[in-house]
């Protein structure tokens, strides 16, 4: 297995920066891995290395504004959250057609990475896609009270402050992760409010991008996620009209994985358990036609994987 930084740049001339993860022969695929909201790749590395075991090489990098691809000066960067499916995600997906000609591209995306499968142009460039924790995002949604307060408060009252005071959100401050641009926020925090998250954005046009997809697509939930609870998963999946949906609900304590929440996935010791089931239904996903008019199915959320 082989690792190396590559920069790439979003049709608005942004530079983006990732890290290609190659296995030791010829990859079966190459496996994009879109972040979640104020994640950067480093939380990705492990699932990436352990991709290159499985033959798979693999596409890391962060969204404008984040990590490597945060500018000198953020609290100038203007950006919204749309811009990160729009343009880094579609960049990201043109520089793997570019460099992995003939290579079948898969995605796994997490969190905010899921919905840009839902909502990129680009997928119809991938054989299958993961969806790890994608939600919608709506606050109502949260099922405990406590949760949905502490979540709102950061949402409408302290992000929007810091946001005002300083130009950008301290993220790492607020407990959400990276900092994040001032716009990429305000978009997120707007899209909260809504009862169907941005599917309620006239402007996004959120619902007919979804139904554009027809791959198969593996959306995956835990059961000790605060966020990413079955209700909001299955209304995001539910747009997905065209597309081969398998949902699986999984409970971390009938797995062994240990915790697993939001974030959990990615890292090693809940991914010892969780991951080869994942790289098993990419491979499968290799072995059948992409079937674009196939019609959509999908798995009840209170089954168990």
């Amino acid at each position: 297995m082989t690792n190396q930084s590559i920069e790439f740049s979003a049709a608005d001339g942004y530079p983006l920066r990732g890290t290609l993860w190659r296995p030791a022969a010829e990859p079966s695929a190459l496996v994009l891995i879109h972040p979640a909201t104020a994640v950067p790749e480093r939380l990705y590395a492990g699932f990436a290395r352990y991709l290159t075991e499985r033959g798979f090489a693999a596409l890391t990098y962060n969204y404008r504004g984040i990590d490597a691809s945060r500018p000198a000066r953020l609290n100038r960067l203007r950006a919204r959250m749309r811009d990160w499916v729009d343009l880094d995600v579609e960049a990201a997906t043109a520089w793997a057609r570019r460099a992995f000609g003939g290579v079948p591209l898969l995605a796994v995306g997490h969190s905010v990475g899921g919905h840009a499968i839902g909502l990129s142009a680009g997928s119809r460039h991938l054989r299958a896609a993961v969806m790890v924790a994608s939600h919608a995002g709506s606050t109502r949604l949260i099922a405990h009270a406590a949760e949905r307060l502490k979540v709102r408060l950061i949402l409408r009252v302290l992000g929007p402050l810091t946001s005002t005071l300083l130009g950008y959100v301290p993220g790492r401050r607020l407990g959400l992760g990276e900092d994040l641009p001032a716009g990429v926020f305000r978009e997120w925090s707007g899209w909260t409010t809504l009862p169907r998250y941005f599917f309620d954005d006239p402007t996004l046009g959120a619902a007919e991008r979804f139904a554009k997809q027809r791959l198969p697509i593996l959306a995956l939930g835990f059961d000790d996620d605060p966020w990413a609870n079955p209700v909001a998963i299955d209304l995001l999946v539910s747009y997905l009209t065209h597309a081969a949906v398998e949902r699986r609900q999984i409970d971390p304590r009938a797995t062994g994985s240990g915790p697993v929440g939001h974030m959990g996935f990615f890292r090693s010791r809940p991914g010892a358990v969780l991951w080869p089931g994942v790289a098993d239904w990419l491979a499968q996903a290799l072995d059948r036609p992409r079937d674009a008019d196939r019609a959509p199915s999908s798995t009840p959320a209170g089954n168990r994987a």
